[in-house]
């Protein structure tokens, strides 16, 4: 891929609390004691029994809640001790990172400076990077060729977010393989029907090329695709027409690609940045040296030893 510089994104840094999960725990308890005392001096002294009895209340609702605090604690660390075990089982180098929650306003969308095409402002956007100052990437896997059990099993375990971006001619032989893989909650998505070079084609070849796989997809798993991403990354005026004209909304490309044994970078800089797109594909050992559960395993060691966790792009857009 050629290198080009990217602008410079702003990075917030989290800093964790001194408190630890039991420490918040005992935190939050002390904090519902003292409401609950609170309450009870409130009272008066003549009021009696009723006074006594919500007294009581308090101190019980305060205890409950607490016990609630604890079990989220619990919850979590359980959650974090089965993300060890699974990486150990899968041989990663290091657990991954766990991604912050779902945005609850979605970054707006731009086409990349140099990616535009003539009438771009009334086109699906064109990009390689999602504006956010999460510590996140986006794992992105085309074509559909390799149909590994092991990497579905891997993904599930690992709870490895990642999008598919399907070409029919390559996926038609093993239907039920990505539909595993949408039950466990990828989002399947456009990549044409046969692969092909698009700005070769006339706008009508282009539009039978994603129309036609968006029916097949919506055929095949019930769902129409809103996102597109066309072979090669190539593309030009009449793609993203016929793109906007199936349904498709947003176009992601990619800044960075995985393979089992290296990192393809498009930046100057080599590095990853916040919101980053990482493409790789669905290939074995007959075109890589090495499984996908191996390129797994180099994308991770990579991306976590950045300080960086991969997040649902979905949840981005």
């Amino acid at each position: 891929m050629q290198l080009v510089r990217q602008k410079e994104h702003k990075t917030l840094h989290g800093h964790r609390s001194a408190v630890g999960p039991r420490g918040r725990v005992g935190v939050a308890l002390a904090a519902l004691l003292v409401a609950a005392l609170g309450t009870g001096c409130g009272s008066s002294v003549d009021s009696g029994t009723p006074a006594k009895a919500g007294k009581a209340g308090k101190g019980a609702e305060a205890a409950g809640a607490a016990g609630a605090v604890a079990g989220t604690a619990e919850q979590l660390k359980a959650a974090q001790q089965a993300r060890i075990a699974a990486a150990k089982k899968w041989k990663l180098a290091k657990p991954p990172l766990t991604a912050p929650a779902a945005p609850k306003t979605k970054p707006e969308i731009s086409t990349r400076e140099g990616f535009e095409v003539e009438g771009q402002d009334d086109l699906p956007p064109v990009f390689t990077t999602v504006p956010t100052e999460d510590k996140v990437v986006f794992l992105t896997i085309d074509d559909g060729a390799e149909k590994d059990p092991e990497f579905l099993k891997m993904m599930q375990e690992l709870k490895i977010p990642y999008t598919a971006f399907l070409s029919d001619y390559l996926v038609r032989d093993n239907y039920p393989y990505f539909k595993e893989m949408q039950a466990a909650g990828v989002t399947l998505n456009n990549h044409t029907l046969n692969h092909r070079y698009m700005p070769a084609l006339s706008y009508e070849e282009q539009h039978e090329e994603i129309c036609g796989q968006q029916d097949t997809i919506q055929k095949q798993f019930g769902k129409r695709p809103t996102l597109f991403r066309p072979p090669y990354g190539n593309y030009n005026e009449d793609t993203l027409r016929a793109a906007k004209s199936c349904g498709i909304k947003a176009v992601p490309l990619w800044n960075a690609e995985a393979f089992p044994n290296r990192m393809d970078w498009r930046e100057w800089d080599r590095d990853l940045h916040p919101g980053d797109i990482i493409l790789t594909h669905f290939r074995g050992r007959e075109d890589w040296k090495g499984s996908m559960p191996d390129m797994i395993r180099h994308v991770m060691k990579t991306v976590t030893d950045k300080g960086y966790a991969v997040a649902r792009l979905e949840d981005y857009l």
